[in-house]
């Protein structure tokens, strides 16, 4: 019996030794809260859920503290006899209003919060986002720049081949280009199946669906690299469906533009053998 013991908290023990170890070593990569982000709606958002986080948690101290002084105070080795009553309208009335203060406390700041994530006036730049399966194609509408975005992780990490890199399946080929400071509406919809664009660093994300557009928009405030994925199962791919969003400042923003456009742009010799095709009355190739 004590050999049996003995054995049961040294497995617990070992257990335990190995979440530790674990947690230790995942530290870096496990985050039990939202980031704030890089933008003033992902800290709204962030400040948000702070506050509706700790008005529960205070409702959860009040409430669970009461039932269990009652219980202990009211125990039946004490001689406690339950009170008999019925139909209090004084109660009535308190665990009416009092829950429906809290609410309107709660939904003051969350619909200013949402007003302003729907407020994409004034933008200067508009970005439509279309998802694929399993890819993506940013458009920069008014500004003739287009590309697909598709996952870039060695295919030899994916089969546990080669050692995996630190953004492993979080990486792209064509990165989103954003300037820093200036206001992006992005347009969100979908070619095939419903998609949802997601990067936890901006504090939102918008479902892609085929034949409607959604609206959305972000300043980022901070250069920098930032980095999400699809957040609706689309597929098989789905998980191979990652996004990249590239925040750079406004110079380094309308040099990239510029060779943009000009990659996108068909060569002399194109253009004139373009030129040169002939076409039937049917408009087959001659």
């Amino acid at each position: 019996m004590a050999i049996g013991r003995i054995a049961k908290m040294g497995g617990i023990a070992s257990g335990n030794a190995l979440m530790l170890a674990w947690s230790a070593g995942a530290q870096a990569e496990l985050g039990l809260n939202m980031p704030r982000g890089v933008t003033s709606i992902s800290q709204q958002v962030y400040d948000l859920h702070m506050l509706i986080f700790w008005i529960c948690v205070v409702i959860g101290v009040v409430v669970f503290g009461v039932r269990f002084w009652s219980i202990y105070h009211h125990r039946k080795s004490l001689g406690a006899v339950p009170a008999q009553f019925h139909e209090s309208t004084l109660v009535e009335v308190v665990w009416t209003v009092i829950p429906m203060l809290i609410l309107i406390g709660m939904a003051v700041p969350a619909t200013k919060t949402l007003v302003s994530m729907y407020d994409t006036r004034d933008a200067e730049l508009t970005v439509k986002v279309t998802g694929y399966q399993w890819r993506w194609q940013y458009d920069y509408i008014n500004e003739d720049v287009g590309f697909l975005s598709v996952l870039s992780t060695p295919s030899a990490q994916i089969r546990n081949v080669a050692a995996k890199s630190e953004h492993y399946l979080l990486e792209v080929d064509n990165p989103l280009v954003v300037p820093v400071g200036k206001k992006v509406r992005i347009l969100t919809t979908a070619a095939d199946v419903i998609h949802s664009w997601w990067v936890p660093e901006l504090g939102w994300k918008k479902d892609a669906i085929p034949g409607f557009i959604n609206e959305s928009w972000t300043l980022i405030e901070k250069p920098g690299i930032y980095r999400g994925q699809c957040a609706e199962l689309c597929g098989k791919d789905h998980g191979f469906m990652p996004i990249v969003v590239k925040a750079v400042p406004e110079a380094e923003f309308k040099r990239w533009l510029t060779d943009m456009k000009a990659k996108s742009k068909p060569s002399p010799q194109t253009a004139r053998s373009d030129s040169n095709v002939q076409t039937s009355p049917g408009g087959q190739t001659l």
